[in-house]
């Protein structure tokens, strides 16, 4: 079986977005990243009541708002900076190979995705994980890379489906 797809930004964003969202220890990160912080925060709130004599209840307030826009909001931030710099990484380099026209053939041996730059080969063997979100499937041949097929440029997505599930284990 034989797909011609094009890689573009867009896409190669949207699997890092993915990545972040459905791995375990990036998860782990946002969650002691959005709440260490408003914890910090209770604690300079205690520090600056019982330093400057003030009152208690008007720190505690102040930090404590700050900590909850903190905990509602920090997710966005945290994502929207991943991609920002997935973004920068992208452009300043050659990407060539990354970007662009892919041939991928699926055979009984394995994956091979050709491009005008070059070409890789992985057999079934090294296909870790196959995920799908609803715009793309994503071969996983490593903890943190992928092949990136985008559903819009697959004819037949239940036959490729089917054929990939055979053939991950």
């Amino acid at each position: 079986m034989q797909i011609k797809y094009s890689l573009t930004e867009e896409d190669y964003l949207n699997f890092n977005l993915f990545h972040m969202k459905n791995s375990k220890t990036a998860n782990k990160a946002l969650k002691v990243q959005r709440y260490l912080i408003p914890i910090v925060y209770m604690v300079v709130a205690y520090v600056f009541a019982r330093v400057l004599d003030g009152s208690y209840i008007l720190s505690f307030s102040i930090f404590g708002i700050m900590g909850i826009l903190w905990i509602i909001f920090y997710p966005k931030y945290h994502y929207n900076f991943v991609l920002r710099q997935v973004r920068k990484m992208i452009t300043e380099g050659n990407n060539e190979g990354l970007l662009g026209e892919h041939l991928m053939t699926i055979s009984e041996e394995g994956v091979h995705d050709a491009n005008p730059q070059g070409e890789t080969k992985v057999s079934w063997s090294g296909i870790q994980d196959l995920k799908e979100d609803e715009h793309y499937l994503y071969l996983y041949n490593s903890a943190v890379s992928a092949y990136i097929l985008p559903k819009r440029e697959v004819h037949d997505l239940a036959e490729l489906r089917t054929t990939l599930n055979s053939k991950i284990k």
